[in-house]
């Protein structure tokens, strides 16, 4: 397997520090809100890494934590005036309801910032006493000027970030690119005693201190957004490293930005579109293969069309279980003459998949292995194939779809719902005479594998 490593910027061949082992820590939200569709990229990318990890059996601890304090946690709990807590518990919860329907799995550990508290105390000492960090007035910086490797993950030089980073201008640093790993106590903030005085830790340290508790100050994999390399990422490094003297993680990996309609998501442009809202309206399996219709680290662009072809794309690998169980009630027990082809066409599928997921986790590939099986199903075992072979092709859609977190609802004896939505909607249009339409629908759903015959009794359903 091969992942991109954003640190040395080249594809590297994946070598767990520990054989069978992998630690992965990925950067979770800030729970001040619901999560935006950007967001939920992330979650479900290093969702889907877990999964094919575990695909290729490795034991994986993965750590998400949640950011439950900060700024912005801070002013939301002023606005509705109630205390942070309650904010962090509301959009904890919130989170881990939407991140299952978007078949996002509890991470194995998922620590808070504000009950590490002690740890990262601990951590700010330890960088003050190897020179790495300084006390004023309270609040304490980390000196970027004593870590000569900083600037190495995002690829830029100390004078090349200074000059072109937006820092507040602040006297008390050494440096304009110093940041807090401690801030002091401002009047309505919450706060905790520390050596330095009242206050509360800042973002990028919190991370660091609660990654290295639970997976060791070295660890295999750091994940999170692009938009997390600078300051985020490249903070943690710096000051976990200058800690520790050790490498922080081997591997960063960082998935692509995604575009509402072409366009950058922010709220000035109106297009800022929480994934609790879109999942109101969205089969959220339609929301997480859309997502993973790009490779990892490409840009994708959203939009209402491209929801609508996942959902029909979705809608077709339902199709296919949908007709391998049928096939299989109606299958010989004996071996049959095809058998052999076909068990080496589904054989060869299961290795497509895995070439392109070890090629630093190309779902976008992986996609087309699976519909190669969808294929197979559709010209293939409809000719007489046997049960057995009909078994393993069901086993091995359901542990390749398993592995990007989709064809999860359980197979049902009735027709499955996205066919069933077909159906219904080419009812209304014949209703309405729209014959055209009806027409269309008709060949939407043979390419999902289904046959429409119109009877008087109404539209007759079968598996071609």
């Amino acid at each position: 397997m091969k992942i991109f490593n954003t640190r040395s910027r080249v594809k590297e061949e994946f070598v767990p520090l520990n054989p069978g082992q992998v630690r992965v820590y990925a950067c979770g939200p800030t729970v001040y809100n619901y999560f935006h569709i950007g967001n939920a990229r992330a979650f479900i990318t290093f969702d889907t890494l877990r999964r094919y990890l575990e695909f290729r059996g490795y034991e994986v601890t993965f750590a998400q934590n949640f950011t439950d304090v900060d700024d912005k946690m801070i002013r939301r709990a002023n606005e509705d005036g109630v205390t942070i807590a309650d904010v962090a518990e509301r959009f904890i919860a919130a989170y881990n309801e939407d991140a299952a329907r978007l078949g996002v799995r509890p991470a194995t550990i998922s620590p808070r910032a504000t009950e590490h508290i002690p740890e990262i105390i601990a951590l700010v000492g330890k960088l003050i006493d190897g020179g790495h960090a300084y006390a004023v007035d309270g609040d304490v910086y980390f000196d970027t000027r004593s870590f000569p490797s900083y600037g190495c993950l995002c690829g830029q030089n100390m004078d090349d970030l200074e000059s072109g980073a937006r820092v507040d201008i602040d006297e008390r640093k050494r440096d304009p690119m110093d940041f807090a790993l401690w801030k002091s106590q401002k009047p309505g903030e919450p706060a905790w005693d520390s050596p330095w005085g009242l206050g509360r830790p800042g973002w990028h340290i919190e991370c660091s201190a609660m990654s290295m508790k639970y997976l060791g100050e070295t660890f295999d994999i750091h994940g999170g957004g692009q938009d997390l390399i600078f300051p985020h990422h490249e903070n943690e490094l710096a000051q976990s490293e200058a800690a520790t003297g050790k490498p922080f993680a081997r591997y960063w990996m960082h998935n692509g930005m995604l575009n509402i309609d072409n366009q950058k998501m922010s709220k000035s442009l109106g297009n800022f579109l929480l994934a609790h809202d879109i999942l109101k309206e969205t089969d959220p399996e339609a929301v997480r293969l859309f997502l993973l219709s790009a490779q990892y680290r490409s840009p994708l662009n959203y939009s209402q069309d491209q929801l609508k072809q996942a959902q029909s794309t979705l809608a077709r690998l339902y199709a296919a279980r949908a007709q391998a169980l049928f096939l299989l009630d109606h299958a010989p027990a004996d071996a049959r003459p095809g058998d052999a082809d076909a068990l080496t066409e589904i054989d060869a599928a299961r290795e497509q998949f895995i070439a392109a997921m070890d090629d630093d986790m190309n779902t976008a590939d992986a996609l087309a292995a699976l519909f190669e099986l969808v294929r197979i199903v559709n010209v293939n075992l409809g000719a007489g194939a046997s049960a057995g072979t009909i078994r393993r092709w069901l086993d091995v859609f359901a542990a390749l779809s398993g592995v990007l977190g989709l064809v999860s609802k359980p197979a049902e004896d009735g027709i499955p719902p996205a066919v069933q939505a077909l159906l219904d909607a080419r009812s209304a249009a014949r209703k309405s005479r729209q014959w055209q339409e009806s027409d269309r629908l008709r060949a939407e759903l043979k390419a999902m594998g289904y046959a429409v015959e119109d009877t008087p009794q109404g539209q007759k359903l079968s598996p071609l």
